[in-house]
């Protein structure tokens, strides 16, 4: 009985401590040791990469965008790398052809992470733009990202992504509160040297430091880290604005978080050199706590509830937290079918995205066990 209330209480306090004690050690540490980043005037050129696969329906959209940012045009490359599409975006692309957009083709289909290793080939650009196909960015974004790299340390910068959610869907909302929960966190990573997590969206990187990816890596993920390793800053520019829209069904997110934690498990596992303390002490710890335990926190969620449950006779405290826990879980399935007759509240909206996100996360790491990659998908559709 003694083992099981150390095992509750253990679990809870490692998931309070990555989703609130970790914060915290952060924000404080920050303050003593704060590395600033020795910003700007700097327009070097630019290469903006876009990996599309049948993105007839917002690739225009996005090129008019990136045209009309305000960097010197003279300085500005961007190239489409149609990954086997065969809906109307090569056509599409073509259109924009006069305007300076370049459209390579990747035949066969091989993914993202291969269409961004054959973009940067031809890429001419000294900062390499990575910008998904729906990805609409702010007018001063380039400015703001190229201002960082007047710093020599820093060589990967990430942006701020916000989720649009005009329809108010429930996932949208949810989408809208994890970002500004992990842009917050990115904020003071950054002093502390680099962050851990980047977005993919709006993330500039030094061309003589990319290095070419597997095609079942994670350039989100793998990216940024093997940068860390090289001794260079990963950092986050606030005023670099990207906006997406949230995905609205909720089997479309399932399936997107459930691609996303997989293919950043096999990165963990490819750069599991990082996770070392030999070397560092800083960077593995934040690694550990954002990233690994991040994913493995459903374990831990698990291992709570059923302890909890054997413990129910055990006294009131344990009464409470384990009716404390099943409100948590009932809120989340109750809130898409009050979300049907326009009641909701915040409470609802983050036990539901909460619970998505660990259910995908053991999703993943048991296909992660059975050894299965994910290298292709139908965007915005998992």
């Amino acid at each position: 009985m003694l083992l099981l209330k150390f095992l509750l209480f253990t679990c809870i306090l490692t998931v309070f401590y990555i989703y609130f004690i970790y914060p915290g050690l952060v924000i404080i540490l920050s303050l003593f040791i704060n590395k600033r980043i020795k910003k700007g005037d700097f327009n070097p050129t630019i290469t903006i990469l876009i990996a599309a696969y049948n993105e007839a329906g917002n690739i225009a959209n996005t090129l008019k965008n990136k045209l009309s940012l305000l960097y010197p045009k003279e300085k500005l490359e961007i190239i489409v790398i149609s990954d086997g599409s065969t809906d109307e975006t090569d056509a599409i692309v073509k259109q924009f052809k006069s305007k300076g957009v370049k459209l390579l083709k990747q035949e066969p289909r091989a993914g993202k992470t291969s269409a961004l290793n054959l973009g940067v080939t031809h890429a001419k650009g000294k900062i390499i733009l990575f910008s998904d196909a729906n990805s609409l960015y702010h007018s001063e974004s380039l400015i703001n990202l190229a201002r960082n790299f007047k710093d020599p340390e820093v060589g990967y910068v990430t942006g701020k992504m916000i989720y649009t959610n005009s329809d108010g869907t429930l996932i949208g909302d949810g989408c809208t509160a994890y970002m500004k929960y992990e842009n917050f966190l990115r904020r003071f990573e950054t002093k502390l040297g680099s962050v851990v997590g980047v977005d993919g969206g709006i993330d500039a990187v030094r061309k003589e430091l990319y290095e070419p990816m597997t095609h079942d890596q994670l350039p989100d993920f793998v990216l940024p880290l093997q940068i860390a390793n090289k001794g260079y800053r990963v950092v986050y520019e606030p005023e670099a604005i990207l906006k997406e829209p949230a995905l609205n069904a909720i089997e479309d997110e399932y399936k997107m978080r459930v691609r996303v934690t997989l293919r950043a498990l096999w990165a963990l596992w490819d750069m599991r050199p990082l996770l070392s303390f030999k070397k560092k002490k800083l960077f593995p710890w934040q690694l550990w706590s954002h990233k690994v335990l991040r994913y493995l926190s459903f374990i831990f969620l698990i291992t709570a509830y059923f302890t909890n449950m054997l413990l129910w006779s055990s006294g009131n405290i344990y009464k409470t937290l384990f009716i404390l826990q099943n409100l948590f879980y009932f809120a989340s399935i109750l809130a898409p079918f009050l979300k049907k007759r326009n009641y909701i509240s915040n409470i609802f909206h983050f036990s539901h995205y909460f619970t998505l996100l660990h259910i995908s996360s053991a999703h993943a790491f048991i296909k992660f066990l059975l050894g299965k990659k994910q290298v292709l998908w139908t965007p915005r559709k998992g």
